[in-house]
């Protein structure tokens, strides 16, 4: 018992001094090999107070970036918007850069740190700052976990982090806004992509999309929504022609695909030309004299078959936001209804309403979740021949108390729904729709 106590006590000694070590450490500041905190490159440097930065690349490429107001914008080798995240990421990083290691106070040779000729130099202006500070960025260290650097205007050359090698060296492309299309993602109510195949078109009313053309069907939110979130994001991948005269050149004379995006009466398009060499394909935005091109992956989306945006569910309908479930199968109707409690605290409850009966909530729940859940396997043109209706379930739900009916079929072993706001019908799993009626028998 003696050696017991002892072992709790000498664990509890290491979890506190563990705790202590953890929450020390947390708080001191980093510092170098030798246990001296490291100096800043720029000392008391406010990246939000950086005004203006210049960037020549390891390519070659000169770059010169303005804010205006709280926006990048660049300004040479031309005109055009920033990129914000690239920006961003440079103007942090000189604020917070660290001297690694001072590698020559004195340094004569710079030819020995490739900082003769430098693959990198940053100049930036901060607010208040009359002449700009340059960093230049010379050769990785044996090691290539450090980089050799200076300030253009002092001989000492000491390192900075490698990975920086990155974020300092960014042509003209990686600094310029590679938004393939600009507009409103809220103000969206119409898109339509057009291809030789097929048009499909869709339009937004009441917060749901629904499918217009080739089909007037609801629309899976999420399906439309995750199309216009690629294109509100896409990126271009590069620039084949900043103005191009000849757009038979790219196939965009003759789109492979048309993408328009309609908020009230203003309009965009992306215009989707032919596959290059390397695998991607050409773009325009039709508002813009460029061509560029978009990875590969954004045209398979396009090239999605009408059925791909059709909602798998058959219902709309939950439990938490019904208000009346109703199922009539072989003569008989079964009706349940959400009712409110005996005061204004108490929660909304379901009950069996027609045949009334006192029903454990429990197992109604069950029957609306599952039901409810239900999923067409496939889409169908057409029931098939001598299918016969075995079951209709109608639906109240929402605040405006919407209303939805769907009808069920067998043929063989095939069990079908179709709704009466859309045409053709949904092929289901056999296995799920038993399982429904089990539920319902339970209760009945």
């Amino acid at each position: 018992m003696r050696r017991l106590r002892s072992t709790l006590v000498l664990l509890a000694v290491l979890i506190g001094l563990g705790a202590y070590i953890y929450f020390y450490e947390s708080k001191r500041e980093p510092a170098s090999e030798d246990g001296q905190k490291k100096a800043k490159v720029f000392a008391s440097l406010d990246a939000g107070k950086i005004a203006e930065v210049t960037v020549k690349a390891s390519a070659g490429d000169t770059t010169s970036l303005k804010k205006e107001g709280d926006r990048w914008k660049l300004v040479a080798p031309f005109a055009s918007e920033a990129d914000e995240a690239e920006v961003a990421g440079i103007t942090s990083n000189l604020a917070s850069l660290d001297v690694q290691r001072v590698v020559d106070e004195q340094a004569k040779d710079l030819q020995a740190f490739g900082l003769a000729a430098p693959k990198v130099e940053v100049a930036f202006k901060a607010e208040g700052d009359k002449a700009p500070r340059r960093l230049l960025i010379g050769d990785k260290t044996a090691t290539g976990g450090d980089l050799y650097a200076k300030l253009a205007d002092a001989p000492r050359v000491f390192l900075i982090s490698g990975f920086l090698d990155t974020t300092f060296d960014r042509k003209t492309f990686d600094l310029r806004d590679k938004s393939m299309l600009k507009f409103d993602r809220d103000k969206l109510d119409a898109v339509e992509v057009r291809s030789e195949k097929q048009t499909i078109r869709f339009a937004k009313a009441d917060d749901a999309w629904r499918l217009l053309e080739p089909l007037a069907v609801r629309a899976d939110y999420g399906t439309v929504e995750g199309l216009i979130g690629r294109l509100s994001t896409g990126q271009m991948k590069s620039i084949a022609a900043d103005e191009a005269t000849d757009l038979g050149g790219y196939g965009i004379d003759k789109p492979a695909f048309t993408v328009t995006l309609g908020a009230g009466s203003a309009r965009t398009a992306l215009l989707v030309g032919k596959k290059t060499d390397e695998g991607a394909y050409f773009a325009k935005d039709a508002a813009r004299p460029m061509v560029f091109t978009v990875e590969s992956s954004l045209v398979d989306d396009l090239g999605k078959a009408p059925g791909d945006y059709r909602p798998k569910d058959l219902f709309e309908f939950r439990s938490f936001t019904g208000s009346r479930f109703e199922i009539a199968r072989d003569g008989s109707t079964t009706v349940f209804e959400k009712r409110k409690g005996k005061d204004a605290s108490a929660p909304e409850t379901w009950a069996q309403t027609q045949p009334a009966k006192t029903v454990e909530e429990g197992k109604i729940l069950d029957l609306l979740s599952k039901a409810s859940n239900l999923r067409a396997d496939s889409f169908v043109e057409k029931l098939p021949d001598g299918a016969t209706q075995v079951a209709v379930i109608a639906a109240q739900f929402g605040d405006k108390k919407k209303a939805e009916r769907v009808a069920f079929h067998k043929a063989g072993d095939d069990v079908f729904a179709t709704r009466a706001d859309e045409p053709g019908a949904m092929k289901l799993l056999a296995t799920e729709w038993a399982d429904t009626l089990k539920l319902l028998d339970a209760i009945k």
